[in-house]
């Protein structure tokens, strides 16, 4: 393998983690520009030094293992949130850009860039179909806390039905005259607006957190 050719695979792999890694730095993503990057171009480097120095005996010995490291790099970025799990994307955009890498250090440049238009297309497209879902259905959780009374909380489950979000009562508390009750309410972003608006406006809530 002739240093031209090394040259231009470096640089190549460069390219692909930066058009990857700009994508995630835009959304704000745990792993961003410089982490893609680094992970297309240590793929790449890795695979032509396994090329390189395993020659005659085992040219994919060292090459082999980049699957297996890369999954710590992801499994770095996925955390628990408040939401759920959060940050499972960047971990498969990174195993995807290790693999983009590899594919260079091979010599299958076109392949790769190929696939990085597609990865970011994935990533740019199911975005877009991902806010529609979040509008049309998106779950929050509601706490109320207020004034002890009998049924106190059916009030508040009856105007969740009447704003039309399906809900599930959690943990339920009452600290003398004073009660709190939490619920995962699923529904669409317009209704949780109304409902929450509602809820804002009743002088008997004494806190609202949502």
């Amino acid at each position: 393998m002739d240093t031209l050719d090394i040259v231009t695979k470096l640089l190549i792999s460069i390219l692909i983690g930066a058009i990857i890694g700009s994508e995630r730095e835009y959304h704000n993503k745990s792993a961003g520009l410089r982490t893609l990057m680094l992970i297309c171009l240590g793929a790449t480097l890795f695979t032509i030094f396994s090329m390189e120095l395993g020659e005659r005996t085992s040219p994919d010995r060292i090459a082999s293992n980049i699957v297996t490291g890369i999954g710590f790099v992801g499994a770095g970025v996925i955390f628990m949130g408040g939401t759920g799990i959060n940050g499972v994307t960047t971990a498969a955009t990174i195993w995807a850009t290790a693999a983009l890498g590899v594919g260079v250090g091979a010599g299958h440049q076109y392949i790769a860039l190929a696939g990085c238009i597609v990865l970011v297309g994935i990533l740019q497209s199911f975005k877009l179909v991902e806010e529609w879902i979040d509008r049309i259905n998106r779950v929050h959780t509601y706490e109320i806390t207020c004034a002890y009374h009998d049924q106190v909380f059916d009030h508040y489950e009856d105007l969740m039905k009447r704003y039309h979000l399906t809900f599930k009562r959690g943990q339920f508390s009452k600290e003398n005259q004073t009660c709190q009750a939490t619920w995962d309410a699923a529904g669409s972003k317009k209704n949780h607006h109304a409902f929450i608006s509602h809820i804002l406006n009743d002088a008997a809530v004494q806190k609202f957190v949502f």
